[in-house]
């Protein structure tokens, strides 16, 4: 019940509390207590994806410090999978110390794999120190996936559908 009501009072703090929202499932609960175990702020972004034909959410959350973090989770056992840092500017030295490949470029090679128009961009600080952008392009029958391309090589590191949103970050969008 703790849980429960915990999944409720984040999903009420979106302002997306639906009966859908309701019936939110273990493995989200359980992703959520991930990441407040990884890193104190507050939730501002929750998506639901399908990578590679497995469902993960990706949870988008802001330190005590106005840095955002990205975490990546399985969305049936609930463990993380992935966690990058995120900046505002990709001037910034943490990002452009590994960068190879301008933003053009990169996305370029996003839309090549997956035609439409980018409606998003952030800029990822890995977990090893590379960088890498992250396209969400939203194709011309208004399905939405993300493009994540290493900013040093160019190759694409994962491509995930975006199957529901809760939270918007306005500064991202293009």
């Amino acid at each position: 019940m703790k849980k429960s009501l915990l999944t409720l009072s984040v999903l009420a703090g979106f302002g997306m509390l639906s009966a859908s929202a309701v019936a939110a499932d273990q493995g989200l609960e359980n992703c959520i207590q991930a990441v407040k175990k990884e890193k104190a702020g507050e939730l501002v972004k929750l998506e639901k994806l399908n990578v590679a034909g497995k469902g993960a959410y990706e949870l988008e959350l802001r330190d005590n410090n106005r840095q955002e973090w990205e975490f990546m989770c399985d969305a049936d056992s609930g463990k993380l999978t992935e966690k990058e840092s995120e900046v505002a500017d990709p001037n910034s030295q943490a990002f452009k110390k590994n960068v190879k490949v301008t933003e053009e470029d990169a996305a370029a090679i996003a839309l090549k794999a997956n035609p439409g128009k980018i409606e998003e961009v952030e800029y990822e600080v890995e977990e090893n120190g590379g960088s890498s952008y992250e396209f969400d392009i939203v194709n011309d029958k208004g399905l939405e996936t993300k493009v994540e391309v290493d900013a040093a090589s160019g190759k694409i590191i994962e491509t995930a559908t975006e199957e529901w949103e809760i939270g918007e970050e306005v500064d991202e969008k293009r």
